[in-house]
């Protein structure tokens, strides 16, 4: 019986082998990588208003207690469009250019003003304040310190006399002044800190401005000097007292409690010989020009309160943000950021403070208290409405949630360890 299983054939002598196809043929062409582009903004670079000349408050000038006007999306609407924001740019702006190219040693003591000097003596004695009401034992815990509260009386009892110091005689103006110095340290109930309170203590200076203290020529000081002070104040407060960040954007953000040290930090090295935005993740360049420049100096804070290395691990924003090519392009990017994340975020301006210094604009709520460590609950519904919706968006999207501190967390372990160094994350 015959077999239905065909052998293979055999192609006969003289018959051609059928062709193997070539599959380099088929397969798509291989070509470089390109890097992406990055993605542009829609919104400019905002510009520098002009700063108005102080008012004159020599006579018939009615000074008031600053208080809260933004108590609905309505008023920050208005605010975004008032004179005050015009002002608060104009300041702040000003303040960045006043320190393109230059780095803090460039301000010697010499230069400096004696209003310049007496403000460098209060923060100085602040930083005296911080033993004299020593952090309580509280047992590993990561969130603030009770103590802090101690520190912010120590501070406010002795304002009026800082401020006579300054040669601000009048009690109205002590009084509107110091509340803004007095916000600066951060929130007396909530016991955190963030880039409201660092505004406050620029909107103190402001008001030193708009009272004839300081003059334009101290501008590049004020930054170079007397901000960078401040800054090493409030990072000692911040350890002593574990301040927890005013909002909770976690490492999502620009940084847990400072905003402005980028921005000016951004205009010193703006046209840099050789320290690009990539080097902040070289150590040695951080170590060595760290007290120089505020942008450094801040990475390498950051870097030193964190439990894990590296900017990628615990920063991704700035991480990012090193990628830029150039200083300008972070210099413009952070002007839009503290426009857009600061000015323009309510459940950051909601806390803002107007006087007759910087006045709230015709169609703002009517007066909504005093400073706003004066309660616990500050999301106070106006006509209404919700103050500010809870989405998840931008910076600090909720004031009121407690969130422990990254600080706390760094000092625990060294604690623990006995010793500096942070512990690495295994792939690392």
């Amino acid at each position: 019986m015959e077999s239905n299983t065909s052998a293979p054939s055999v192609p006969s002598s003289g018959t051609a082998t059928p062709t193997i196809p070539n599959l380099k043929d088929r397969l798509p062409k291989l070509e470089p990588r390109r890097r992406r582009p990055p993605p542009s903004s829609s919104m400019p670079v905002p510009e520098t208003p002009a700063l108005p000349s102080p008012p004159d408050t020599a006579a018939g000038w009615t000074f008031q207690a600053p208080t809260r006007r933004i108590l609905s999306r309505q008023d920050h609407d208005v605010f975004q469009s008032s004179p005050a924001d015009a002002l608060i740019k104009a300041w702040v702006f000003g303040l960045a250019e006043a320190v393109v190219d230059t780095p803090c040693s460039a301000v010697q003591d010499g230069d400096l003003s004696d209003t310049v000097k007496a403000i460098l003596a209060i923060l100085d004695e602040c930083e005296e304040l911080i033993a004299k009401s020593p952090p309580n034992e509280q047992g590993g815990s990561r969130f603030g310190n009770k103590a802090f509260r101690g520190f912010l009386d120590l501070a406010k009892d002795r304002s009026s006399k800082w401020h006579q110091g300054l040669k601000v005689e009048d009690e109205g103006a002590i009084a509107e002044a110091s509340t803004y110095l007095n916000q600066s340290f951060g929130n007396r109930n909530r016991i955190d800190y963030g880039s409201g309170h660092e505004l406050n203590f620029m909107m103190w200076l402001l008001c030193l401005y708009q009272l004839g203290r300081l003059q334009r020529t101290d501008f590049k000081a004020l930054v170079l000097r007397v901000f960078s002070r401040y800054l090493a104040l409030m990072r000692n407060v911040q350890i002593t007292y574990y301040l927890e960040p005013a909002g909770s954007h976690g490492v999502w953000g620009l940084d847990d409690y400072q905003f402005l040290p980028f921005l000016f930090g951004a205009s010193q090295l703006l046209h840099h010989p050789y320290i690009t935005p990539r080097s902040i993740h070289q150590e040695l360049t951080i170590e060595e020009f760290g007290h120089d420049y505020l942008y450094l100096g801040q990475v390498s804070f950051v870097n030193s309160t964190k439990t894990v290395k590296g900017l990628r691990w615990h920063s991704p924003m700035l991480d990012d943000i090193s990628s830029a090519k150039s200083w300008g392009k972070i210099d413009g990017g952070m002007r839009r950021m503290f426009v857009s994340e600061v000015l323009g975020k309510l459940p950051v301006m909601q806390h803002f403070l107007f006087g007759s210094l910087i006045p709230a604009a015709d169609g703002m709520s009517a007066d909504g208290g005093a400073a706003a460590e004066d309660s616990d609950d500050e999301h106070v519904a106006h006509d209404g409405e919700q103050e500010h919706a809870h989405d998840g968006t931008g910076w600090g999207n909720c004031c009121g949630i407690k969130v422990p501190s990254s600080i706390a967390a760094a000092q625990e372990m060294k604690k623990h360890t006995r010793g500096d160094t942070l512990r690495r994350i295994p792939f690392d």
